[in-house]
């Protein structure tokens, strides 16, 4: 959601900015601009829609300068206008600034500047943000320092609300001030050159050496180097990192779209999640980035599990699991609720955030909301970098590799993955056998050919697609740990088709959900062969008996399936907990296949953002 790529060095602003932008694009957004300084002064071209737009704009006129910022913006105050896109100016139209984030105050502070006189040309924050740092770096006429950096931080100080920003005036063209409150922004120290990003990604092509700056960081870059401020008592600081960046990590290859890629890369993403994590000799899990020892681990009372989307649905197969296999309470939490609202937990509850960026605000908001009532919270995310790693007490890595579609796929079954590896841990503390915890470890070990064996599924389900094209809405139906994935699969179909989906606990048919069935609304059964099998052949039956169409996702070898349900998605057989991991995978294939056929933006999905940093 919204991403900043900014560079100061030797080079060629516009080319390493359109890159970067091109590499955040995954992050969703509306509208895109880039503002560069040079001897003509302060320069700005804006575009609403791709940035292939922005491109073709600069491509008769391109912007030459060294120093330069640029924006993709996703709206929220105010509407996808090329007025209301970044980079905005203040009032001389000198300075210029891109930002991520909402200023909750906008309106106050709006209003004292317009009683100074001030006029505004947007609906938007951070054209008032713009305006207020231009107004104090005007009032600093004759002050000794960095003029610029001064006025960012005065400005600052009066804000309440997120950022991620950076400013540039063309009276200081040989500097840009970035600062961060809330929402991520990187710097990247290249040979002679600077970068300042919302995401690693952005830069990581040009240097491996990155700092993530704190909330409340005011970086300061001229050609010289760079300098650090807080806005508050504590003392500023850059840790500084090295990045692994692999080149095509994130190219599309002989894929048509990012999301059937990552589809097919579960195969190696499961196993990612589980490579080095088990302990044969005693039948185990090995999770070492939790930063518990044993004692700790087995006075756990209470697990709570939050986060958003696709990782709350991941969550929500992760209670099942643990409870299954360790017998340990769990909850789960929309990390949007628990932020706001006065959950009690007791002493002996560890909260578990996940999130595959490791920046979503309401997830980093209930980590807080957490830490704040003196919980430990473990971190399930994707990005080693990421605000949420470094804020949880430990936690685990997914490994999954970049995720670029909107549509979450492997991220989903990685999460999945490791919550059978912390049920095993657990387990094994507790209840579980030895016996049992090889039987788990052999099924985790299993997936990566099992899926493989779905994914060779892929061109029948693409044929059913064919055959439910002109569906309105879909009902998911799953039951115990596959109610998160009917959930999910919900999810996707929304998401990439704009077909109305919903999500239900089977059992819950006949208590209103079944006035929903009709001809021409499929349902979707997760219906395995395990210990609840009748009862969801009893509720697809009923489905049929009022003439709904069924597609049921099912065991391998369940031939009495076929006597019941119109279409029939196959998976391996596997044991419960696993079983998850493999039956939400023909659902990203339906869904995928279905937004093709439909002629949807696959991997940017309309309205929709990778990574949601505003709440």
């Amino acid at each position: 959601m919204c991403g900043i790529v900014a560079y100061l060095g030797d080079k060629e602003a516009q080319p390493l900015l359109l890159e970067g932008l091109h590499r955040l694009e995954y992050r969703g957004y509306d509208s895109s601009g880039i503002a560069v300084i040079n001897g003509k002064g302060l320069e700005i071209v804006k575009e609403v829609g791709r940035i292939q737009k922005l491109e073709d704009s600069l491509a008769g006129k391109p912007l030459h300068g060294t120093l330069g910022i640029s924006h993709t913006r996703w709206a929220t105050h105010g509407k996808p206008t090329n007025a209301n896109a970044h980079p905005h100016t203040d009032a001389s139209g000198k300075l210029a600034i891109v930002h991520n984030g909402v200023i909750e105050n906008y309106g106050a502070l709006k209003k004292k500047l317009a009683d100074k006189g001030y006029t505004f040309k947007t609906e938007t924050d951070t054209e008032v943000l713009a305006v207020l740092i231009g107004f104090h770096f005007d009032t600093l006429d004759g002050a000794t320092g960095n003029r610029l950096e001064k006025a960012v931080m005065d400005a600052l100080r009066e804000v309440t609300g997120t950022y991620g920003l950076v400013a540039i005036h063309e009276n200081q063209p040989g500097v840009m001030v970035g600062a961060r409150r809330g929402s991520p922004l990187v710097l990247g120290i290249g040979t002679h050159e600077y970068f300042l990003a919302s995401d690693v990604s952005a830069v990581a092509a040009h240097t491996q050496t990155v700092a993530h700056l704190r909330d409340f960081d005011v970086v300061t870059i001229d050609r010289n180097g760079y300098g650090l401020k807080s806005l508050t008592q504590n003392k500023a600081g850059l840790e500084i990192s090295q990045i692994d960046y692999q080149q095509g990590g994130d190219e599309l290859g002989d894929f048509p779209h990012f999301m059937l890629k990552e589809i097919f890369e579960q195969t190696m993403s499961v196993q990612n999640a589980v490579r080095g994590r088990l302990n044969h000799e005693e039948n185990t899990s090995q999770l070492g980035g939790l930063n518990l020892n044993p004692q700790e681990l087995r006075e756990i009372d209470r697990i709570l599990i939050t986060g958003c989307g696709t990782a709350m649905h991941a969550g929500m197969v992760g209670e099942y699991i643990i409870e299954s296999l360790a017998h340990v309470p769990v909850e789960i939490d929309y990390a949007s609720e628990f932020r706001l609202r006065n959950s009690p937990l007791d002493r002996r509850t560890l909260v578990l955030a996940v999130s595959q960026s490791g920046e979503t605000e309401d997830t980093l908001g209930a980590l807080r909301e957490a830490h704040r009532k003196g919980h430990r919270v473990l971190g399930i995310c994707n990005n080693v970098a990421s605000t949420l790693a470094r804020e949880t007490d430990g936690g685990i890595y997914m490994y999954a590799g970049p995720e670029v579609s909107v549509a979450a796929t492997k991220s989903f079954t990685s999460q999945v993955t490791i919550f059978v590896l912390l049920g095993l841990l657990l387990g094994r503390m507790r209840y579980l056998s030895a016996t049992q915890g090889r039987e788990i470890i052999d099924a985790l070990e299993a997936l990566p050919d099992q899926i493989t064996q779905i994914l060779k599924q892929s061109d029948k389900i693409r044929a059913i697609a064919e055959k439910y094209r002109n569906a309105k809405s879909m009902l998911f139906f799953g039951r115990q740990m596959h109610f998160g994935v009917a959930l999910e699969g919900a999810l996707k179909m929304k998401e990439i088709t704009y077909i109305h989906a919903e999500g239900h606990p089977t059992a819950e048919l006949k208590h209103g959900v079944i006035a929903l069935v009709d001809e021409n609304t499929p349902s979707i059964f997760l219906c395995p062969k395990d210990g609840i099998y009748d009862k969801n052949i009893n509720n697809l039956q009923q489905i049929k008996a009022r003439k709904g169409p069924v597609i049921a996702v099912a065991t391998e070898g369940d031939t009495e399936i076929l006597n019941q349900a119109d279409d029939v998605f196959y998976m391996p057989d596997a044991p419960e907990y696993t079983a998850p991991i493999l039956s939400v995978i023909p659902l990203q294939l339906f869904a995928y296949h279905m937004a093709v056929i439909l002629g949807r933006d696959v991997d940017k999905p309309r309205n929709l953002a990778k990574s949601v940093t505003v709440p």
